[in-house]
C-alpha cells in the first residue's frame, strides 16, 4: 500500500510539472529589445495602497460670479482706441479703452478706461468708432485663476456627498490633464426630469487652461480602503469573466507572462486585484493590449531561458533531462523512423502525454518488483501425507 501511495504521488508530481512547463509555454510571450520599443511597453509594480469607491458624473466648467467683472465709461463719449480682444490676458490697471467725451472742445476731452481686475477679457461688447453710454459695459473680464466644476449628481447619491469631498475631474478639451475639485455646496434646486441635483466643485486653474462652459467628466470619491491590492486600468486585458493582465518575468529579460486575475472594484483610475498577484509583481500598464495580439514571440522561450540560465533547456522551457536531450539529439539527426504510423504519431504527441508514458511504465516496472513471490515449498506435499507405497 506504501508504495502504492508513492507510486500513485509521484504520477501526480510529473503530471504537474507537465502542466506547468506547457501552460508557461503557452502564455509566456518574449520580446526582443526592438519588440520592446516598438510596443512603447511600461510597467509599474503592485503595492498595497488605499482604494478609492467613486461615483462617475458629467458637467462644466464655470466661471465664479464674484470674479467676472464689466468695463464701463462714466461718460458719453464714443471709443477712439480699444486695445484688447477676446482672449487676452490683461493685468489690473493696465490701459484697455481710450474714449473721446462728448464734451466740447478741440480736440474734445478724452479719457482711458483701465482694466478694473486681472484675468482673461471673455467679452468685448464695442468697436472703435461705436458710441457708448455709461450704461453699457465696454468689454468684460474674468480672473480665471480659480474656477467651478458643476456636478450633475442623482439625488440619492448627493446625500452621501458632505462639503470637503475631493473629485478628480477630467475635461475633454485637455484630455492629458487631471485636476482635483473639493465640494463646497449644491445648487439651490434640484431637475425634476433627470432627478438629479448640481454639486459645485471648487477647482484651481493655475495654468489657465479651463475655459467656462468646458465638459467635464467626474469621478467623485463616495468612500476610500487601506491596504487593497490594485493595478492601473490600463493593465487590465480580457473581458467578462476572462480578466488577466501581463506580469514581467522576474528572471528572464524582455519576458511577459499571461496571468489570470480576479477583480474586485473598478474605478477611474485602477483596478482592485482579488487573486493572482502579489505585491512587487510587475505589471504591464503601457503596451498591454498590443502584447494580447503580439502573437508569436520574437524570442523563443527556450532562446531566452538559455540566455539567462547559461545553459540549455527543452523547446517547452523547462529543465532540460537524460530522456529530453536523447530526444532533441534525435531530432536534430533526424531520428530512426519506422515503417508503421504508430511511431509518427508518438514522435508528435505533446510534452504531457510522453511525461504520462513515462509515469505508466515507470509504475508497471514498479508493481513488477515489488509484486511478492509464492512460497517455494507451496507445491510441496505434507510429511504426514502418506506416499501410495505406504498406502499398500
Amino acid at each position: 500500500m506504501k508504495t502504492f501511495f508513492v507510486t500513485t504521488l509521484l504520477f501526480t508530481s510529473v503530471l504537474t510539472i507537465a502542466a506547468e512547463d506547457s501552460k508557461r509555454a503557452a502564455n509566456t510571450i518574449v520580446l526582443d529589445e526592438t519588440g520592446v520599443k516598438n510596443l512603447r511597453i511600461e510597467t509599474v509594480e503592485v503595492e498595497e495602497a488605499d482604494f478609492e469607491t467613486t461615483l462617475f458624473s458629467l458637467g462644466r466648467i464655470q466661471a465664479i460670479p464674484g470674479k467676472i467683472a464689466d468695463l464701463s465709461s462714466r461718460i458719453a463719449g464714443r471709443i477712439v482706441d480699444l486695445r484688447v480682444a477676446p482672449g487676452d490676458t490683461v493685468k489690473e490697471g493696465d490701459e484697455v479703452v481710450k474714449i473721446e467725451s462728448r464734451q466740447p472742445g478741440d480736440p474734445p476731452p478724452t479719457i482711458t478706461l483701465k482694466a478694473p481686475i486681472s484675468g482673461l477679457v471673455t467679452q468685448v461688447n464695442q468697436h472703435p468708432g461705436a458710441p457708448i453710454e455709461p450704461s453699457n459695459a465696454v468689454l468684460e473680464i474674468t480672473d480665471l485663476t480659480e474656477v467651478y466644476a458643476v456636478a450633475r449628481v442623482p439625488e440619492h447619491q448627493a446625500g452621501q456627498m458632505k462639503p470637503g469631498t475631493r473629485a478628480h475631474i477630467k475635461v475633454a478639451a485637455l484630455p492629458t490633464e487631471k485636476f482635483e475639485g473639493e465640494l463646497l455646496r449644491f445648487g439651490t434646486s434640484a431637475d425634476r426630469q433627470s432627478g438629479t441635483i448640481d454639486a459645485i466643485f471648487r477647482l484651481p486653474n493655475t495654468g489657465g487652461q479651463l475655459r467656462p462652459e468646458m465638459r467635464a467628466e467626474f469621478s467623485i470619491v463616495m468612500s476610500k480602503r487601506d491596504n487593497v491590492v490594485a493595478v492601473p486600468r490600463s493593465a487590465l486585458q480580457g473581458e467578462g469573466g476572462n480578466r488577466f493582465v501581463y506580469v514581467k518575468d522576474f528572471d528572464l529579460k524582455n519576458a511577459f507572462i499571461k496571468t489570470p486575475v480576479t477583480v474586485g472594484e473598478i474605478n477611474d483610475r485602477y483596478v482592485e486585484i482579488v487573486s493572482g498577484l502579489l505585491p512587487a509583481d510587475e505589471v504591464v500598464t503601457r503596451g498591454a493590449y498590443s502584447l494580447s495580439f503580439a502573437g508569436a514571440s520574437t524570442v523563443s522561450l527556450k532562446e531566452a531561458l538559455d540566455a539567462a540560465h547559461g545553459h540549455e533547456h527543452a523547446e517547452d522551457g523547462s529543465e532540460l533531462t537524460p530522456e529530453k536531450r536523447a530526444e532533441m539529439d534525435a531530432k536534430k539527426n533526424g531520428g530512426a523512423h519506422h515503417d508503421h504510423e504508430g511511431h509518427d504519431h508518438a514522435e508528435e504527441a505533446s510534452p504531457f502525454w510522453k511525461y504520462t508514458s513515462g509515469v505508466l511504465g515507470l509504475l508497471l516496472v514498479i508493481s513488477l518488483l515489488t509484486r511478492k513471490s509464492p512460497p517455494d515449498d507451496e507445491h510441496a506435499q505434507p510429511k504426514d501425507t502418506p506416499t501410495p507405497k505406504e498406502v499398500a
